[in-house]
């Protein structure tokens, strides 16, 4: 059920590195209008996350790019994704505490524009859910990825279930990492990871207490 949490940069800043300038998807400052006249800077995207369902197949392709796969073992073939779409749909069905996937949908335009998710996970002999994301390319640096993990934080800790939700962003993933960070997640330090089988990974482990 592994998703890296990934916004890529389209800046060429590293494969599954994203570009966000800061927790609400821009940097400081206004924007200069006419005759120089200093413009409020934009406020943060609004999302909403819905439940996966079975008419999303086709952002899971889309999400399948290699510049987002790249630190988890490079694109899957299309029966992996087929099967991929199938957990994601059966996960949404079942038990809300057991966790649940989501299509990120940016308002109001109402275009989906990636996928997070939480689900069940033992980490070190404890139950815990663990959440990754990925946003489209072309809608990377504008916070969505801030935005929709905010969501997601919500929704793990209205199950009351976990005490901890945890990230393992790729080492070498500065975005996510700094994404972590800011959404309120401590780093307990260096883990090493093989996922998918035959990939090793060195990823940070980020907790969040939920309860």
């Amino acid at each position: 059920m592994r998703t890296e949490g990934t916004e890529q940069s389209r800046d060429g800043l590293g494969s599954e590195a994203g570009g966000d300038s800061g927790a609400d998807g821009h940097g400081a400052g206004g924007r200069r209008g006419e005759a120089g006249r200093e413009r409020p800077a934009p406020g943060p995207p609004r999302v909403r996350i819905d439940a996966w369902s079975a008419g999303d197949l086709d952002l899971l392709r889309a999400a399948n790019a290699a510049e987002l796969m790249t630190h988890l073992g490079g694109p899957e073939t299309e029966e992996q994704i087929l099967k991929r779409h199938e957990r994601y749909v059966a996960l949404s069905a079942d038990r809300p505490d057991k966790g649940r996937m989501f299509r990120v949908v940016l308002l109001p335009e109402e275009i989906p524009v990636g996928t997070i998710g939480f689900w069940e996970q033992t980490w070190d002999g404890e139950q815990v859910y663990e959440t990754g994301w990925t946003v489209l390319a072309a809608h990377q640096g504008r916070g969505i990825a801030a935005a929709a993990v905010a969501a997601v934080v919500e929704r793990a800790r209205a199950e009351r279930t976990h005490r901890f939700l945890h990230a393992f962003p790729c080492v070498d993933n500065p975005a996510s990492n700094a994404l972590c960070r800011r959404a309120g997640f401590s780093l307990l330090g260096e883990r090493d990871f093989e996922y998918p089988p035959g990939h090793p990974r060195r990823v940070n482990n980020w907790r969040l207490r939920l309860t």
